[in-house]
């Protein structure tokens, strides 16, 4: 999980942009992340079939993920007003995708491994849809609710780092409903942002909701996972 240090600065300084400005990232942001989904499977099957990461351990992989997601994080940051921002970022969705293969593996393990991944996806979308019609529903301004929902998904990190050494189902389910909440959370203050004129760049909003939905759907996977994943 990522603490989505896109939510770290809260603060905005310069006129707000217009209304077409502000359809215009809308509907880039959009797009793009529609077209961030491609590489993700892509990296998830080719994760998946290849089981690169299948035999790494906990400890390993989250190194390899935080470090990864971090310095993919900090190319796009630097790279997003270049023709080279959105490679980058599709980049960032490839390794994403194939670094969550190691929990498909895990859940395609049960007899109903299949049925798990379509519900966590269908329950992913849903929520995407609700928080998306919310950010447009709230008009008062939710940057303030950015910084507390930023401390609240470095503590679960901490958690969920911690619980590599503890390995409790109970706290991982625990910590994954908790993630669900907080990131719902970010997707309406994520997309407001952009809706309100406080991001102009398509290619960060990109990456806040991308983060955003990669943290609701691993979540909701490990909730089905644990809790109703059929080994018979």
């Amino acid at each position: 999980m990522d603490p989505n240090p896109q939510t770290i600065d809260m603060g905005y300084a310069g006129p707000v942009a217009s209304v077409e400005q502000r359809n215009r990232v809308l509907r880039n942001t959009y797009w793009l992340l529609a077209l961030s989904m491609v590489p993700t499977v892509l990296g998830a099957w080719i994760g998946v079939t290849t089981g690169a990461l299948a035999t790494m351990g906990a400890g390993l992989s989250a190194i390899l993920f935080l470090g990864g997601a971090f310095a993919f994080i900090f190319a796009i940051e630097k790279t997003k007003n270049s023709a080279a921002g959105v490679p980058v970022l599709l980049g960032f969705t490839f390794f994403m995708g194939l670094m969550l293969s190691r929990l498909l593996s895990f859940v395609l393990g049960f007899s109903n491994g299949a049925g798990l991944i379509m519900t966590a996806f269908a329950g992913t979308g849903a929520i995407f849809l609700g928080m998306a019609t919310l950010s447009t529903i709230i008009k008062r301004d939710l940057s303030a609710m950015g910084k507390f929902l930023f401390i609240g998904a470095v503590m679960v990190l901490i958690a969920m780092i911690a619980n590599i050494f503890l390995q409790s189902s109970a706290l991982m389910i625990t910590l994954s409903v908790l993630v669900v909440g907080i990131f719902s959370a970010f997707i309406v203050h994520d997309l407001q942002r952009v809706k309100m004129g406080l991001e102009t760049n398509y290619i960060s909003a990109t990456l806040s909701v991308y983060i955003d939905l990669y943290n609701v759907f691993s979540a909701l996977l490990s909730i089905l996972g644990f809790a109703g994943g059929n080994r018979n």
